[in-house]
């Protein structure tokens, strides 16, 4: 069945249907969902999913947009919860955002470094978030994340950058994208990343794939991004959804 490896089900876009929408996904094809935290009211909404449903799991994480709203208070409640908690998977979503520079650059990389110890900590696996940060992400990782198991999650960068983080033991998490017809890096990456390092996802409500491009993203819609991946590698649809569920479960140690 289908593993949506990272999705925002706290997201406001869900407030008017998401009991029904997630009950529902059982009879859609999907079997597990990775609710990632970003902020410190996501991490706490992921954990409140995680507990109502049993397919849900969460990854606590404080995204490098939000990291100047973290504080060692929230810091360790995460550890507690990651550490107490089965329903927590991973400590994600984690990394460098340079697109906006909504928080300094030093900031990021100290939260960044310190979220991967957490990890490490706790034998958790990473999700790691990186936007026009593709050099210095690639390098905290390698200098300080190489024994750490992780997924590049919304993966955007080159398909040779791709595969360095393969040789270093990462996932590549692929979405809506792969799907857009303009997708050159993320379609050749598809093609050149060994499927058993594949890592599918929705980032939902965001990156919905075509034909559904511009609207509401959900779990099911992975289907798309499998049918992509599957016609670029020449295998079947089924495939697809079963390599990178068990994938899935490996990192997320279920």
């Amino acid at each position: 069945m289908i593993f949506d490896t990272h999705a925002h089900y706290d997201d406001e876009q869900f407030d008017t249907d998401r009991d029904a929408l997630l009950q529902s996904m059982r009879g859609r094809g999907v079997g597990c969902i990775v609710n990632v935290g970003a902020s410190t009211a996501g991490c706490r909404a992921a954990v409140r999913l995680a507990g109502q449903y049993d397919f849900i799991y969460a990854a606590l994480g404080i995204h490098p947009d939000e990291v100047g709203s973290i504080n060692d208070d929230f810091f360790s409640w995460m550890r507690s919860e990651a550490e107490s908690n089965p329903k927590v998977v991973a400590i994600g979503e984690i990394g460098l955002d340079y697109h906006w520079d909504v928080e300094p650059r030093e900031v990021q990389k100290e939260w960044f470094l310190r979220q991967m110890e957490l990890a490490r900590d706790l034998s958790l696996p990473i999700a790691v978030h990186s936007r026009d940060a593709a050099q210095d992400t690639f390098d905290l990782i390698s200098r300080y994340g190489r024994d750490l198991p992780g997924i590049l999650h919304c993966f955007s960068y080159s398909p040779e950058m791709a595969a360095e983080y393969v040789k270093l033991g990462y996932y590549i998490g692929l979405g809506g994208v792969v799907t857009f017809k303009n997708a050159k890096k993320a379609k050749e990456t598809a093609q050149i990343i060994p499927l058993e390092r594949i890592m599918l996802e929705t980032d939902c409500p965001y990156m919905a794939p075509t034909p559904f491009r511009g609207k509401r993203n959900s779990s099911d819609l992975i289907v798309y991004v499998a049918e992509e991946i599957a016609r670029i590698k020449e295998i079947s649809t089924e495939e697809v959804i079963s390599v990178t569920e068990e994938n899935a479960k490996r990192l997320f140690q279920l």
